[in-house]
C-alpha cells in the first residue's frame, strides 16, 4: 500500500506545529503494514525516532484500565452495573445521599456527576484518594449517567477496585496481565523502569516566547497512573489493539462492550467505556481515545470491521496526534486523509441571543474557557490564544484549533448557559 501521501501529511503537520518526533504504526489483520518513526526523540542529540522509540501515552491508558476491569468481569468477579461501594466501601461523594447510585459503569464512561476535581498528584495510595473525594467541596454536575464529563478522579477509582479484586497492586496487574501477557517488550507500568529502555524519547512542551521546545521531566503520576501511566512504543500499541479481535485477554463479547455507546460527545461520536465511537465512517466503525500529558499527544485505536489498528505517538504536549490518527485510518480504508462524519459546518446566522453565551467557564483541574464578542460574532480564549468560535446548531459552537474544537452549552430552566462541554470536560460558568 502506497502511505506517501501520508507521510507528505504527517511531514506538513510537523512543521506547522513544531513537533520534533513521532512514530505512527497500521496493521491490518495482525500484520504491519505500516510502522515508520518521524523527526527526533531528542533535539539535542538528535537521535531519530523509530517505531520502538518509547512515549508515554497518558490517556490511552484509560482503555488498558477499562480492559482490566472487563477481564474481572469476565471472570465473575463484579459486573458492570454493580454499585462503586459494594467494592471499595469507604467510597462517598458530597452531595450524593445514595451513594449506590453510582456505578462501575459510570467510572468507566465518565458520567458520575462529579466534575473535573483539582489534581492531587502528592497522594499516594487509593485510601487517601477515597479521602479527598469524601471531603472535597464542589458542586454535582447532575445525577449519575445525566452529564459526561471527564473525571480522572472518579476513574482512578477502578485502579482500587482492581487491587481489591485481584489482590494485586493495579501496576502490576496492568503489567501482567495485559503488557506482558502481550509480549509488548518496549512498554512498562512501572515509572522506575522506564529509563532503562534504550530508544527512549524526551518529552517536550513548546515556549511560545523562545519559538523552541523545552524538555520536561516524566511526570509523577502516583495514582493518576490509573488514567495515564502506560509508557509504550507504536509496535507494541499494535499487539494490544490486535487483543481486541482475539480472545488473549478476554473474550471478544467481553471486550467489544467497551465500545458500545454510552453517551454522545460529538456530531456523529459517542464514548463508551475508556474509548470514543464513531459510527459510520463511510461504512466503518472507528473506536479510538486520545491522550496529552506534559510532553506527550497520543492517539490509538482501531477499526473492527476491517481488522485495522493504528497508533500515534508523540513526544510534545497539545498537537494533533487525532488528526494524524484519522489521516492514517483514511489512508488504508481510501477516504480523503482529513474524511470525517463528526465535523461541524458553520450555519448561515447567529441565533438573535447569542450575547448570552459570553462568559467565562472553567473547572478546579484548571480547563478555562472564555467568551466575548458582540452580536456580529464571537470570540473564544483558549489555552492562551483566541479564535472566532462558529455557531454551528441549537448550543452547539466550533472554533479551529489544530483542527476543529467543539464547544456545547448547557442552558438552565430560564435558558442561561450555566456549562459548557468542551475536549470532554464540563466546565461550570463563573457567576
Amino acid at each position: 500500500m502506497d502511505f506517501r501521501e501520508f507521510e507528505s501529511f504527517v511531514a506538513a503537520t510537523m512543521v506547522g506545529e513544531n513537533i520534533p518526533g513521532l512514530a505512527v504504526a497500521v496493521s491490518r489483520h495482525g500484520e504491519t503494514i505500516f510502522s515508520k518513526g518521524f523527526g527526533v526523540r531528542d533535539v539535542i542529540s538528535e537521535e531519530p525516532v523509530t517505531p520502538r522509540t518509547v512515549f508515554g501515552t497518558a490517556s490511552v491508558t484509560k482503555s488498558f484500565t477499562a480492559l482490566a476491569i472487563m477481564k474481572l468481569c469476565s471472570q465473575g468477579l463484579l459486573r458492570v452495573d454493580d454499585a462503586v461501594v459494594k467494592h471499595l466501601p469507604q467510597f462517598a461523594v458530597p452531595g450524593v445521599d445514595d451513594v449506590n447510585k453510582i456505578k462501575v459503569h459510570h467510572l468507566l464512561s465518565h458520567t458520575t456527576g462529579v466534575p473535573p476535581l483539582r489534581r492531587r498528584q502528592d497522594i499516594e495510595g487509593f485510601d487517601g484518594h477515597l479521602e479527598f473525594i469524601a471531603h472535597e467541596e464542589f458542586h454535582l454536575l447532575g445525577e449519575p449517567g445525566e452529564y459526561l464529563s471527564y473525571s480522572n478522579d472518579l476513574f482512578l477509582l477502578l485502579g482500587a477496585i482492581i487491587e481489591r479484586l485481584s489482590g494485586k497492586k493495579y501496576r502490576n496487574y496492568i503489567q501482567e496481565e495485559i503488557i506482558d501477557q502481550l509480549g509488548m517488550a518496549n512498554s512498562t507500568m512501572h515509572p522506575g523502569k522506564v529509563t532503562e529502555f534504550a530508544d527512549l524519547s524526551t518529552p517536550y512542551m513548546y515556549n511560545k516566547e523562545t519559538c523552541q521546545p523545552e524538555a520536561k521531566p516524566w511526570p509523577v503520576l502516583n495514582n493518576y497512573e490509573v488514567g495515564g501511566g502506560v509508557r509504550s512504543c507504536v509496535d507494541d500499541l499494535l499487539k494490544y489493539g490486535h487483543a481486541y479481535f482475539s480472545d488473549s485477554i478476554v473474550p471478544q463479547a467481553v471486550s467489544s462492550l467497551m465500545y458500545q455507546p454510552v453517551h454522545t460527545i460529538g456530531k456523529n461520536s459517542s464514548y463508551g467505556y475508556a474509548l470514543k465511537v464513531t459510527p459510520n465512517h463511510n461504512g466503518f466503525t472507528l473506536v479510538e481515545h486520545g491522550g496529552a500529558q506534559p510532553g506527550v499527544s497520543a492517539n490509538f485505536g482501531f477499526v473492527p470491521e476491517a481488522g485495522l489498528v493504528v497508533a500515534v505517538l508523540c513526544n510534545i504536549t497539545g498537537v494533533s496526534a487525532a488528526r494524524i490518527w484519522l489521516a492514517a485510518v483514511n489512508a488504508v480504508l481510501g477516504n480523503e486523509l482529513t474524511y470525517s462524519t463528526d465535523t461541524e459546518t458553520a450555519a448561515p446566522s447567529l441565533p438573535e441571543d447569542v450575547l448570552k453565551y459570553a462568559g467565562t467557564c472553567c473547572s478546579a483541574e484548571g480547563g478555562r474557557i472564555c467568551v466575548s464578542g458582540d452580536s456580529s460574532g464571537l470570540r473564544i480564549s483558549f489555552e492562551g490564544d483566541e479564535y472566532d468560535l462558529h455557531y454551528a446548531r441549537d448550543q452547539v459552537f466550533f472554533f479551529n484549533h489544530r483542527g476543529q474544537k467543539v464547544v456545547r452549552f448547557y442552558l438552565d430552566d430560564e435558558g442561561t448557559p450555566w456549562a459548557a462541554f468542551v475536549g470532554l470536560r464540563m466546565l461550570v460558568r463563573e457567576a
